[in-house]
């Protein structure tokens, strides 16, 4: 074979830890995720002490985790393997609890992630790939209601906006307003009449500028700049 002709090596599976005390929530999530081709449920837990030490001794990518988990809850486990000495994995929180204080407590916890139990099977492949690369996600129903609750603890700006916002494009700038009103790239792809993989890559160069992790910091930042005002 010609090296024109080479190709790039396979990536290896997203190892992923389940953890949710209902026997047949864990066999279907299995089932759904094996459906994948490039996701491997590599362990089970059936509570949360067990969640921890599976995570500690199996390494996994993700750990796909309910918030309710007997012995040990969601929450105290998140902040367990986030608090660890070499962060052994990226928590995805999946669970059929949503209340705001649930999602920012999960958060501020250290997950990277967090959907309801009604998600569809290709939006928790395609959360599990997007944390397992490094972002991260929260459902967008969720993240558009909680905007009125950042809007209210985030400090109205009393200088102008970081110099930071200075190197963002004009539509780059655009983005980012969409993304802090809390909507997805399909949105935002639609709303600027581009393709969804161009919006993809302006989130990226929005983040790398800014020095932010995820979508979620980049909601924080744009209400706190005054990029996006309360209540609009």
């Amino acid at each position: 074979m010609s090296a024109g002709a080479a190709t790039a090596p396979r990536r290896p599976p997203i190892r992923v830890l389940l953890a949710d005390p209902a026997p047949m929530q864990r066999s279907g999530l299995r089932m759904a995720l094996s459906e994948a081709g490039d996701v491997a449920v590599v362990g089970e837990a059936t509570d949360g002490t067990e969640a921890v030490e599976l995570a500690r001794r199996l390494l996994p990518d993700v750990v796909l985790l309910d918030v309710r988990l007997p012995r040990l809850d969601g929450l105290a486990v998140t902040r367990a393997i986030a608090a660890a000495a070499a962060p052994v994995a990226r928590v995805l929180v999946f669970t059929a609890d949503d209340g705001d204080e649930l999602v920012v407590g999960a958060l501020a916890a250290g997950a990277f992630g967090y959907l309801g139990k009604d998600a569809p099977a290709q939006e928790l492949i395609s959360a599990i790939r997007t944390i397992a690369d490094g972002g991260a996600v929260v459902a967008p129903r969720l993240l558009a209601r909680l905007l009125p609750r950042l809007a209210d603890t985030a400090p109205a700006p009393a200088a102008p906006a970081p110099p930071t916002l200075g190197t963002l494009t004009e539509r780059e700038r655009q983005v980012l307003v969409h993304v802090a009103r809390g909507h997805t790239n399909a949105e935002i792809a639609r709303a600027l009449l581009v393709s969804e993989t161009t919006i993809k890559t302006h989130v990226g160069h929005v983040l790398g500028k800014l020095g932010l992790r995820d979508r979620v910091q980049a909601v924080v930042l744009a209400y706190e700049t005054g990029l996006v005002a309360r209540g609009v």
